[in-house]
């Protein structure tokens, strides 16, 4: 997929085993944005998620040149967010866009991705409460249920799913867009 000129480029890896509510919140608010959003699959474009709902990626992950992305967004699950971990191309995907100051956000389980890559340690997050004792040395909190810290956002869950999409595109669009795009979908 080639980039769209003066769009924002966000890519959202899906793996096997990936949370539903949080991967097609994540896709449909930024597109709602006006965000381009490349999601790519780790095997088949064919991906099931946790819950056996199947969706259809855009692009194999190998083939997304990462010079062309904004931001990098992980939505958790299990085993999705296991598998995200054990995928090198993942891994070094998220060393990359740290080093060069991209956006990094992850939902639910994956900020385990994020500790896993080395690229929270001592950084304020948050995550789903039965993997906050697996985020290394990072600063590990209960609330907020979103947290922007520098260029890492987190959030906790399924539950928190819209207001971590809109805290995306208050990050890439603007407050004004996020606020917009909030009382479209009546959420608080």
């Amino acid at each position: 997929m080639a980039p769209m000129p003066d769009k924002k480029r966000v890519l959202v890896p899906l793996a096997e085993g990936f949370e539903e509510i949080e991967a097609v919140a994540i896709v449909d608010v930024l597109r709602r944005a006006g965000v381009e959003v490349v999601v790519a699959s780790l095997k088949s474009l064919a991906v099931s998620g946790a819950h056996a709902i199947e969706l259809r990626a855009d692009v194999e992950f190998g083939k997304v040149d990462l010079a062309t992305i904004d931001m990098l967004v992980l939505p958790g699950g299990m085993p999705g967010t296991t598998n995200l971990m054990e995928d090198e191309r993942v891994i070094a995907a998220v060393k990359s866009l740290n080093s060069k100051k991209r956006a990094l956000a992850a939902i639910c389980a994956a900020p385990m991705v994020l500790a896993r890559a080395g690229v929270i340690s001592k950084v304020a997050v948050t995550s789903f409460p039965g993997v906050r004792s697996k985020l290394g040395d990072a600063d590990v909190r209960d609330a907020p249920r979103v947290i922007k810290s520098g260029t890492i956002t987190t959030s906790q869950g399924a539950g928190t799913a819209i207001e971590f999409a809109l805290e995306l595109v208050s990050q890439l669009c603007g407050a004004p867009k996020a606020e917009e795009l909030r009382v479209a979908l009546i959420a608080r």
